[in-house]
């Protein structure tokens, strides 16, 4: 697995991903395409927000779109693994990845009707060995939504974006 961070020369791969992510939940967003057939994205990157990408064996099969809130804390925005390659662990592996080099207080939520999202973050978060605190919160874009919030000490320190 090699996991790079999104730049213009990739943005297009980034781009490509974040299509079927959107198809896919659009089941519970109720999003639908636009004109040109093309879903319009909840999450950008500009400002403080960086986007990763994961490669297996030179195949781009998922993505993260993470935003730093402020120094050593982020919140995971978007996460995917292509559909095919689910339950492999490679979702898990991917998140610890990111957290040993993004150490930090973190926050992740999932919108209501994504149980499984909700289950997998439950457990990469138990594989990681991080302790994690689970609420409820109505989100101003989402409304009710399910976080975990955590820590993670960094073991290979990035430099902040911020």
């Amino acid at each position: 697995m090699e996991v790079v961070v999104v730049e213009q020369t990739n943005m297009r791969v980034y781009l490509n991903l974040l299509q079927g992510y959107e198809a896919e939940f659009s089941k519970i967003t109720g999003k639908l395409p636009n004109h040109m057939g093309l879903f319009d994205l909840d999450t950008e990157l500009v400002d403080n927000v960086f986007g990763l990408l994961c490669y297996l064996e030179g195949k781009p099969i998922g993505f993260a779109a993470i935003k730093q809130v402020a120094s050593k804390q982020f919140e995971v925005c978007e996460f995917y693994i292509v559909p095919s390659l689910r339950e492999q662990g490679l979702g898990s592996k991917f998140a610890s990845w990111i957290w040993q080099h993004y150490g930090g207080a973190w926050q992740i939520k999932q919108i209501a009707g994504a149980s499984k999202a909700t289950q997998f973050w439950r457990n990469a978060i138990t594989s990681f060995n991080a302790n994690y605190s689970e609420t409820k919160i109505n989100d101003e874009y989402w409304g009710e939504v399910t976080q975990q919030s955590f820590n993670t000490e960094a073991q290979n320190s990035q430099v902040n974006l911020l």
